[in-house]
């Protein structure tokens, strides 16, 4: 697969791709509150556009562990203006990070065309939506919820419970409608893992290619490079990077990332030695 088509704007994966992360919440785990007026979103996002994202990824309701629960209407509140904005402003695909059918319709038909699902199309009448709305869908694996994730995850073996949890979601999603070129998966770095078994996972990330999906990861800032290194959130940088650069090597098509030029400008270094990835 050498695109993806979001709603009619293409999303390129004959190279790896960078998807920038915009969250409109008071409460993410790296950047919340900051972005939580609309307008200051919109600034961001023009920044990551101009850095080198191929994508951006708008999500109103934070996963982190503990996090509180959104209603739709006020995640739709959070993440319309947004995406309508950005849909007129700038040429690149626009994701909705959401799992609530609702939200997705809402955003797809304000210009988003590409759906970043943590739950995968569990939520009631999620799959049924997205297979309506026709744009991309990204489906990632979590153990639990988020507010109980991180508690006492365990696995025989992290690599193979992740596939297979990932394979029946896409088994699920074919039989219901949504071809194999609009599907995406996420192994699902940091939900519901320990750092052992992120670390276990991404080394074993080119077990999913067997899936015929692309991958997308997310390493941005998160709670593994603290615990492997002690730094706190704002100092999680060249750590990311250096984890973006690690998963592309070891198969991942997309990196969600707070951080574009850096990443683009690794990623870009990364091609130029590794032209044949």
């Amino acid at each position: 697969m050498t695109f993806l088509d979001c709603g009619g704007r293409k999303l390129d994966l004959s190279r790896p791709a960078v998807m920038g992360i915009l969250n409109v919440t008071p409460d993410s785990f790296s950047d919340g509150g900051v972005f939580l007026p609309p307008e200051k979103a919109i600034v961001q996002a023009l920044r990551m556009a101009e850095e080198g994202a191929d994508i951006i990824d708008i999500g109103g309701e934070s996963t982190r562990p503990g996090a509180r629960p959104v209603s739709a209407p006020e995640e739709i509140d959070r993440v319309l203006p947004v995406v309508e904005a950005l849909h007129r402003q700038i040429p690149l695909p626009i994701s909705i990070d959401t799992s609530k059918p609702e939200v997705m319709r809402a955003a797809v038909k304000a210009g988003a065309g590409f759906i970043n699902d943590v739950r995968a199309l569990r939520e009631p009448g999620a799959l049924e939506t997205a297979t309506q709305l026709e744009v991309p869908v990204c489906l990632m694996h979590m153990q639990g919820e988020p507010h109980t994730m991180q508690d006492d995850p365990r696995y025989a073996d992290v690599v193979g419970a992740v596939r297979d949890f990932l394979k029946e979601r896409l088994d699920a999603c074919m039989n219901a409608g949504i071809p194999a070129s609009r599907l995406v998966v996420d192994p699902g770095f940091g939900f519901g893992k320990t750092l052992e078994h992120n670390i276990e996972l991404l080394r074993g990330l080119k077990k999913l290619q067997i899936l015929g999906a692309p991958v997308l990861v997310g390493l941005s800032r998160k709670s593994m490079i603290g615990k492997a290194l002690g730094l706190p959130v704002e100092q999680r940088l060249h750590a990311s990077v250096a984890l973006a650069v690690m998963a592309v090597q070891n198969g991942a098509r997309i990196v969600r990332v707070h951080d574009v030029g850096p990443t683009v400008e690794a990623l870009r270094m990364w091609s130029a030695v590794y032209p044949e990835y």
